[in-house]
This record gives C-alpha cells, structure tokens and sequence, in this order.
C-alpha cells in the first residue's frame, strides 16, 4: 500500500537538463516543486576530482554514470517480423542516471535546429513536391518555429557556457562561423575553443573543396565564466576526458553546476534520490492527471505523490515508457497507423574514416569535448540539392578528436592483425600519427520505427519493458552513401600515409556505441490526431501533464539534441509560469 504523501504544486521526474530547467524557473516563481530522481547526486568537487575521474574502465566500460542494464533495460528488434530481446549491456547509446543525467557525461556540442527541422514536411513538399517524401516516411512539421524559439537557445547558450563563433548575427554572415546558421541575436557566451591539429588539417582540405569550416558550438568553457545566474564555470584543461566523464574543472556545461544548484537553494524546492517513479496516475475521467506513485530503491517503499503539475523530464526513452506504462494517450500502432504514444522513434546515421600520417603528431589526448572542426555543407544549407539523390535530411562532417583515450582509441590501419606483436606494434606507431574525419546524418521517422510495450519481458516492479523497433531505411542508406563518399573524398585529399575509408551502413545494430541521440516517441505537433504534446509540450489528453525531451521531436538531425532541449524547456517553463499558472488548461485547442 502505497503512503500518500501531501499534495505540492509541481512534480518533476527526472533531475538532468530538463528537469533542473524547469525546478529552478518554477521556484523562482513561487511554486512548490518536488523533483524524484531514481539515482543518486553526485558531488562534482569530490566524484570528479583528479585522479579519481581519470578513471576509464570505471566511467567508459563500466558505465559508472549511466543507467545499469541489469536493472533497466528495452528490447530490441530491427522490424516486426523478429522477436525482440533484452539489451543486457549498454552499447549503441548510454542513457545516463542519477542527478543531472546524460548531461553530466556528454561532450557539450550544442547546436540550434532551424526550420529545416521545424517545417520538414512542408519546406520538402513546397521544393521537390509531396511525391518526393516515401509513404512509410512519417516527417511532420513540429508546430513551431526557429523565430520563436531563437531567444531561449540564445538563453540555454549562455546558461550551459557554449563556447562557438556565431555565423550570422541578424542577418549578417560572420567570418570564421557558419555560414548556413539561421540569424542570432549575437554571439556565443565565449569564444571558440583552441583549435586542434586535426581541425586545422580538416579545415584546410575542407576550404580546398570548396567548402566552410568552422569550429563546433560546444558547451565546452574555452576561459572560466559567470553565467547570468551567477553559476561559476572554469576554463577546459583540454584534459582529453570528456565524453562519458563528469568534469574535473567545472567546465563542461552540466545541470550539476548551473540550474540545479540555484534549485536546490530555494526553499521551495525539494530533491528526493533513489526515487523511482512507476505510474503517472489520473482522476477518474481521464482529463487530469493527479501525482506518480514512485519506488523508493533503497528500502522498497512505495509513495503516491499528488501535484497540480506533473513534468516528465527523465531521459527521452524513460518518458515514453512511463506514459505507455500510465496509458495516457493512444499507443501507436504501425500496421494500422493509428495511436501517437510510441510514433516516431528515430536514432541517428553516421560513418567516419581514419587517416594515418607517418609524419605529423596530433597529441590526441589533449582535446575538448567539441575539439572538433564542421562543415554544415549537405546540412542545413537548402543550396545542396537533395533531388537527385533521392533523400531527406542531411549531414555534417567534421574532423577532430573526443576522448581519445588510452583503452578505448586504438587506431590501426585496416589488415592490421586483431592481437599479439604486430598489432602492438601498430597501436604504438599509430596512437599518435592518426586522426578522424566523421559524418553525423539524420534520421527521417518511418512508420515502421516506434516503441511499444513488450509481451513477454517485464522489470523488477512487474511492468512490461518497452520495445524498441528500429532499422536504417532506404532514406538513410542513400544518405550515408553520399556522406561516405564525400568524407573519403575529403580524407585522400590530405594525402594521408594510410586510409581506412568511410563505408555506410544498411542496417543498425545496438552492439556498437554510436551516440546517445534518441528522439521521438511522444512527438509534438498542431493537433492531437498526430501528436500527444503540443507546441508547449503539454500533453492533448491531459493538460497538467508536460513531457519534456528529446522525446518530442517528431524526427532526428544531424545535429545532437541538447540545444533544442534545453531551449524547449525554457520555452515550456515560460508558458507554465506566464500562462498557465493564472489559467489552467489548454493552451493549444484542438
């Protein structure tokens, strides 16, 4: 029997980006908020601290800050026809836990999606004609535009310490940024970093191709920094541990070290760990919702807590089950095509090449999260012609390093024996001699891609795991074709020694690390027929209901997720504070 607690204005589930967004705004206007956490909280000045964090077989292979497994997991299948099984380790993407989730581990490259991404369906429809998009493709136009939320990225930039070099400030192009970016208001809160030799090497064989370089946007501080709300961030030591490692100077954008603090100061705000929330539960019509019931993991106990506002803020995946496991809205069905909770799920595309140099030294262990060199070319520039390949979406191509370190990063020319004196041979000559040129593609949603709950497998509450059906299709195959073609073409340019080159792939497996880039499920839109959040995140069938994430894209970019994250909860934060607060209920009528 669950022990029901006394009613607060605001809960959240799940304590990240988000979650730390959404408590601090809300707090500071005057709403009792309670935030359950199924993790633990970390202490950045202790957990990460040299030498402690320097610890590769603790945070890389042993997952130290992602969820476990063995705990909670997803099945897995490549198309209906196959039967899907659990995922028993981490490997294509790292979901994170604790407080401040996949944003204490990630490498900082935040990006602004445009109305590229925003208005997909019709800006495709109105250039190529609606013939040009495939039956099975599921792209929608998301309900809102790059205008209206261009000063909210422009405020998560400046929260999360982005460090970049702006392309276009109203309107005008800037030299050394991105010539293709929609216009900002101004700059990036900091420089750009300190460039890298494999990003000085990039750019100038991507500038002999013709193309624009320019450094990547990342929420990587390039000096130390006060934020507007007086967080302290320290400059990056380039200390080669990033990507999967918390921060050991303080300089990674990270919820631990900004939103959720100043959260944590105000007496409105409650933190509970180990909290693990399992139902979202409604009142008797269905229109409202009215608390969670959560789990504590420690002991077993089990609370219902009530709220006038419930926001899903957990990680992107975890929010889709937990409203599959609420049965708030109608699940997707893909032969039918009929439901929304589910719809949509998309990862992302990507190959790469290695390029070996008997003459330079590129020091690969000294980097930054975002060491890295773009080019947006076949990205978000409306000037590269899709039609005669045949796809939607695109890709950016960059050159640099993240987290080359010493276990994981064994750069070995193709043919190179697998084990023994050879190939020790080749890891010490190489180590230092090669570098990377990688494409990151986008993801259209297809009918066939989507979650749903599985028959057979359940978690330790009893619950059914969520399924995971997911596959690269036509689309994405041309799209990596050309990518690979085009980083190769790149690569042999720079004349390297050796040249492992890029090759796509036709299909995705989950046994590799690819990225943690998982979107849809709980998409956005202008009508609740094809859609289970608003423009506002706030979910159709239940008005005090908001679901914020990457869960709401309706498909995946190129780019990674955390910008528009981060701005959307902003933009959330201020339709709850602004409007809904002084008038509960919809805010978008169907």
């Amino acid at each position: 029997m669950a022990t029901k607690l006394k009613e607060v204005d605001v809960v959240v589930v799940g304590l990240g980006w988000t979650g730390g967004i959404l408590s601090k705004e809300l707090t500071e206007a005057g709403l009792k908020v309670v935030a359950l956490e199924r993790g633990s909280l970390p202490s950045p000045g202790k957990d990460f601290a040299v030498p402690y964090i320097r610890d590769e077989l603790r945070y890389v292979l042993r997952h130290e800050l992602m969820q476990n497994a063995a705990r909670d997991t997803l099945t897995i299948r490549n198309n209906p026809s196959q039967e899907a099984l659990p995922m028993r380790r981490l490997g294509s993407f790292l979901p994170g836990e604790g407080v401040g989730g996949s944003g204490t581990h990630w490498s900082g490259h935040t990006w602004r999606w445009t109305d590229m991404e925003f208005k997909v369906r019709s800006m495709y429809e109105e250039r190529y004609g609606k013939s040009f998009i495939p039956a099975d493709m599921t792209i929608q136009d998301w309900g809102i535009t790059y205008d209206e939320l261009e000063p909210y990225y422009d405020k998560f930039e400046y929260t999360a310490a982005v460090s970049g070099k702006a392309g276009n400030i109203k309107g005008q192009i800037q030299p050394g940024g991105n010539p293709f970016e929609a216009p900002r208001a101004r700059d990036y809160a900091l420089p750009a970093l300190t460039p890298i030799l494999s990003g000085v090497m990039f750019a100038e064989a991507a500038k002999n191709n013709g193309y624009h370089p320019f450094p990547r946007p990342s929420a990587n501080a390039s000096r130390a920094y006060t934020n507007p709300d007086g967080s302290k961030y320290g400059a990056c030591q380039y200390c080669g541990y990033c990507q999967r490692f918390g921060c050991e100077a303080n300089a990674k954008g990270s919820p631990l070290v900004s939103v959720i603090p100043i959260a944590m100061r105000n007496p409105n705000f409650e933190l509970r760990t180990n909290s693990w929330v399992t139902k979202v539960l409604k009142d008797s019509d269905g229109k409202r919702v009215t608390g969670v019931t959560y789990t504590n993991v420690l002991n077993g106990e089990e609370f219902e807590q009530p709220a006038g506002i419930v926001l899903l803020c957990a990680y992107a995946i975890n929010n889709v089950h937990l409203m599959l496991l609420s049965d708030i809205g109608a699940p997707y069905d893909p032969v039918a095509q009929t439901g929304v909770v589910g719809k949509n799920y998309c990862y992302q595309n990507g190959v790469g090449a290695t390029l070996f140099f008997e003459d330079k030294s590129f020091n690969p262990f000294i980097s930054a999260g975002g060491s890295n060199v773009t080019i947006d070319d076949f990205n978000i520039n409306w000037a590269f012609d899709r039609g005669p390949h045949g796809f939607v979406g695109g890709y950016n191509v960059a050159g640099g390093f993240n987290s080359a370190l010493p276990i994981g990063y064994r750069p070995v020319p193709r043919g190179t024996p697998q084990w023994g004196k050879s190939w020790k041979a080749a890891t010490a000559k190489w180590y230092q001699t090669a570098m990377t040129i990688n494409a990151s593609g986008s993801v259209a949603a297809n009918r066939y891609n989507c979650f749903d709950l599985d028959p057979t497998y359940r978690n330790a509450f009893g619950q059914p795991l969520m399924r995971m059906t997911f596959d690269y299709k036509e689309n994405e195959q041309k799209m990596g074709r050309h990518a690979a073609a085009l980083v190769n073409t790149i690569a042999k340019s720079m004349n390297p020694t050796r040249l492992n080159e890029a090759s796509s792939r036709d299909s995705w497996t989950v046994v590799p690390y690819q990225s943690t880039h998982n979107t849809g499920g709980t998409i956005m839109g202008t009508n609740p027929r094809d859609s289970v959040l608003n423009k506002y995140l706030q979910s159709w069938d239940c008005h005090n209901l908001f679901v914020v994430g990457a869960n709401v894209f309706p498909h995946n970019a190129s780019y990674n997720p955390t910008g528009p994250v981060g701005a959307l909860a902003y933009w959330t934060a201020d339709a709850i504070k602004n409007v809904y607060r002084k008038n509960p209920g919809p805010l978008v009528h169907a």
